[in-house]
Parts: C-alpha cells; sequence; structure tokens
C-alpha cells in the first residue's frame, strides 16, 4: 500500500506514516541531483495531465470557480516554479566555495547543502494546489521526503493531489486529509522542517507545538495588505490593479489589498473609478461566470457580519451595482467599497480575505506611513504613484514582507526573488534559491590534506605562534 492510497484517522496512523517516510529518508538520505531533477520533471507532467481535473474540482470546492483563478492563479505559477526549479538546481545544489583566511591555511572551507529529512507542509484552501505543490517541489529539490497536509475545505482537490502525488511520487510525499484536530497532532510530529500557510493566528499555535521538537518553521502568513496612493498618481490606473488584486480569487489571497490610503482629495474620484470599472467588468455581478465564490458559508456569514458590524458603526457600503451583490445561498459576493471607518470596526482589525475594500483618508503622506507603522507590517505593500523620490520614501520608512509599486499580486509570481513575511505575517522565505535554502542545510565543512602543519604548535601552546596571531588578528 502506499502513503498517498491512505486517509489518516488517528493520531498513531500519522505516527505510523511519518515513521514511513522517516525510512524512506534514512534508506536514501541523499538523492543525486539527477535524480531530484527526474522527480519534478515527472510531478510537472502529472500536474499538466491533471489540469482539467484539477480546474472542475477546484470550482466543486468553492461552490464555483472561475477557471481563470485556477489555472493562472494555481496551475500556472506552479508549473512556472518546478521549471524555474529545474533549470537552477545544479546551480543551488553545488558546494559553495569559502575563504578559509590566514588562520585555517592550507585548509579549504566550503559551504554544502544537504536535505534536512523529512518536512511537514500544511497548506491552506484558498490557492490549493500552488500552495500545496510549490512547497513540496521545492522541499524535493532539496532532497528531502514530504508529508502534506492538505485543507478539509477543498475535498475534491485533495483527491486530485492525490492521484498526483501517486506512483514513484508517493514514496516522497504523502498526502494527509484531516479537521483542525489532526493539524494540531501533525505539527507535534519531529520533521525536520515543518512549513506553514494559513492565518496568523494558527500560525502562532504550528510555532508553540514545533517548539517541543526544536523543529524549525516556515510561516506563510497574512496580515491587513495596504495600498498608498500618493498625489502622484493616475488614479484610473490605480484603480485597476486595486481592483484585478481585490476581485481574483474574490479577494480570497493573503496579498490581496486590505485597505486603501488615499488623499482625502482624490477619495470620491477613487471610489468613481472603481465603481465604474467594477460595472464594466463585472456587470452580471454574482450571476457572472467571472466571479468566484466565497469557499464556503462560514467564510461567507464572516464576510456579511463584517460589513454589518461596520454598518453599525457609521461607515458606508458602496456597492457598485443595485443588484447582484450577493447571494447567501450560492455564498457568493460582490464587491463591497466601505468608507468613513475607525479601528473600532472589526473589518479594521481582522484580515478580509475577500470582496471587501475598505477606505482611509489622509491629509499628509507622513500620518499614512505613520498609520501603517502603528500596526502589524503586512504581508504586502503597495504603492500607487509616479513620483520616484515619493516611492522611494515609502519604500525605506515602512515595513512589509513583500512590496510593489504600481502593481498587486504580481510580485508573488516573481521565480527567483523570494517570497515571505515579516513579524505577524510570516517568518522565513520560499520561492527560487531562497527556497531551496530553506529546505536544505547549509554544511560548514572543512577540508585538511593529510597533515595539519599547526597542530603541533596548536597542541604545545605555542608562544611564537600565539603571539603570530595576535598580530595578526588583535590589532585596533
Amino acid at each position: 500500500m502506499r502513503l498517498s492510497d491512505t486517509v489518516t484517522a488517528s493520531a498513531s496512523e500519522l505516527k505510523t506514516q511519518f515513521d514511513e517516510m522517516q525510512r524512506h529518508f534514512d534508506e536514501q538520505p541523499y538523492l543525486t541531483i539527477a535524480k531530484r531533477i527526474q522527480l519534478l520533471k515527472s510531478l510537472k507532467r502529472a500536474l499538466l495531465t491533471l489540469e482539467a481535473e484539477f480546474v472542475a474540482a477546484s470550482s466543486k470546492d468553492f461552490g464555483y470557480r472561475t477557471a481563470f483563478d485556477t489555472v493562472l492563479g494555481d496551475i500556472l505559477p506552479t508549473t512556472k516554479t518546478i521549471s524555474h526549479t529545474i533549470t537552477h538546481l545544479p546551480k543551488w545544489a553545488k558546494e559553495s566555495p569559502r575563504k578559509a583566511g590566514l588562520s585555517l591555511a592550507p585548509s579549504k572551507v566550503a559551504v554544502s547543502y544537504q536535505p534536512k529529512g523529512v518536512v511537514g507542509i500544511i497548506s491552506p484552501w484558498n490557492y490549493p494546489i500552488q500552495l500545496a505543490v510549490v512547497p513540496v517541489s521545492t522541499a524535493i529539490a532539496a532532497g528531502n521526503r514530504v508529508l502534506l497536509k492538505v485543507s478539509e475545505f477543498t475535498p475534491h482537490t485533495n483527491q486530485v493531489l492525490k492521484k498526483l502525488f501517486s506512483g514513484e511520487l508517493s514514496d516522497y510525499c504523502a498526502v494527509i486529509e484531516g479537521e483542525a484536530q489532526l493539524s494540531q497532532q501533525f505539527s507535534h510530529l519531529p520533521f525536520a522542517h515543518l512549513f506553514f500557510t494559513g492565518s496568523t493566528a494558527v500560525g502562532r499555535h504550528i510555532m508553540a507545538a514545533a517548539s517541543n521538537n526544536l523543529t524549525p518553521v516556515t510561516l506563510e502568513l497574512g496580515g491587513k495588505s495596504p495600498v498608498v496612493i500618493t498625489d502622484q498618481v493616475d488614479i484610473d490606473k490605480a484603480a485597476k490593479a486595486i481592483l484585478f488584486g481585490k476581485m481574483t480569487n474574490a479577494g480570497q489571497i493573503c496579498v490581496a489589498p486590505d485597505y486603501v490610503l488615499v488623499p482625502e482629495k482624490l477619495q470620491h474620484q477613487l471610489v468613481k473609478s472603481l465603481c465604474g470599472l467594477y460595472k464594466k467588468h463585472y456587470k452580471l455581478g454574482v450571476e457572472g461566470k467571472n466571479l468566484t465564490s466565497v469557499i464556503n458559508d462560514h467564510h461567507f456569514a464572516r464576510l456579511t457580519d463584517l460589513l454589518a458590524d461596520a454598518q453599525q458603526h457609521g461607515a458606508q457600503i458602496i456597492k457598485p451595482l443595485e443588484e447582484n451583490q450577493s447571494d447567501a445561498h450560492k455564498h457568493r459576493l460582490g464587491l463591497h467599497i466601505v468608507t468613513d471607518v475607525n479601528d473600532q470596526m472589526k473589518l479594521m482589525q481582522e484580515e478580509l480575505f475577500g470582496p471587501i475594500l475598505a477606505i482611509v483618508t489622509y491629509q499628509q503622506l507622513s500620518h499614512a506611513i505613520d498609520y501603517i507603522n502603528q500596526r502589524p507590517q503586512p504581508l504586502a505593500l503597495y504603492i500607487m504613484g509616479q513620483n520616484r523620490q515619493t516611492n522611494a520614501h515609502i519604500q525605506q520608512h515602512t515595513q512589509s514582507g513583500t512590496f510593489a509599486i504600481n502593481d498587486t499580486l504580481m510580485q508573488v509570481t516573481a521565480d527567483d526573488a523570494p517570497f515571505g513575511g515579516l513579524g505577524p505575517s510570516g517568518m522565513g522565505n520560499y520561492h527560487g534559491r531562497e527556497g531551496f535554502l530553506t529546505f536544505s542545510h547549509a554544511r560548514n565543512t572543512l577540508k585538511t590534506g593529510g597533515f595539519n602543519p599547526k597542530l603541533n604548535l596548536l597542541l604545545s601552546q605555542n608562544k611564537l605562534l600565539m603571539k603570530a596571531l595576535k598580530w595578526l588578528y588583535l590589532r585596533p
């Protein structure tokens, strides 16, 4: 029986699967680079073969999900990442020579990259293919074995993921299903590394559980990602970028724009432009085939509760369309723009993760920067403006996991750049070479020939040697 053919129902079965994967690793602790590349190529072929099944399964899980969101948001970036990894893996994995210095001469120093062992990966529901397969493929590229815990919210997609990691690939990645309680048990396993994508609140529990085994963690979390609109801006172009970032996957993206900081004099123009663009591109609202549903009834209720709470606290809710803005039965929600917000409103305290956009006005740019810095560091920070000095000033005086100017979401798709959060928005990086390093142990390697001529001097605590070393290294 192969690991990917099973569904874990208990902690004992989960431990059995971990032990079996550990056995696989112990039997072959170092996969050749050629073998890793062969596995990645097999994974890529299987992914492309299963494309139609993934599109159909993902749509079933969401109630309705556009093919655009699955292909462009899940399949394409995953395929690109695997291709990029295949191309660059030999260079990433190559031993890196370092300078030994006079004190270690004639020995040589290098850094070699070895697999860590059995890696645990917990993936979320919002991009159930990309956010599962990309870290798994990176972990395999580094030579590890993987247990992949998938979300209980995407059961149909999970079955296709099992097909993906079948055959030979099942010896390198086992797909685990289960409810929240299983995730807790999963994170207590003695993994060599634990990788989690999800909310900040759950991330804290994951890190606490991993600490019992001193397991290193990578946490890809979220937060409230702001957009700063400056005075020097093409407001219509800015609105297009914001609308794309907010409506793709119905805003269910960890780097989706959460709120907009806009000069007070430009607020009306921004809202007008957003409404006009929405009417043009989503003219049928929740009846349109280009709008993905909110994942389930629970999250739909959460979003509508946020809107109701904001309205009770004095916010204005702007709906671009007079009708077809909400369908509770199908858990579909159109764009809702919220103005006159304050910190007492829940939607200004929680990550929205849906098609709701809050608007905050400011008088001076310094006020907008202070507003961001007084809150937890976001996973993404977006700037809309044409003045390079202003944009650079914002970049230098704020912190965030990622940063983009006059664009949204697309910074995540850069194959050769790291992706990760900062503070409450995450810990550690993946994507590209940084992903390979995350799942590898950088091993300090000292190579000395048949005899170290300094050993006799060191053993005898030679005064002349000490004098020479002090002269070389202990001078002001």
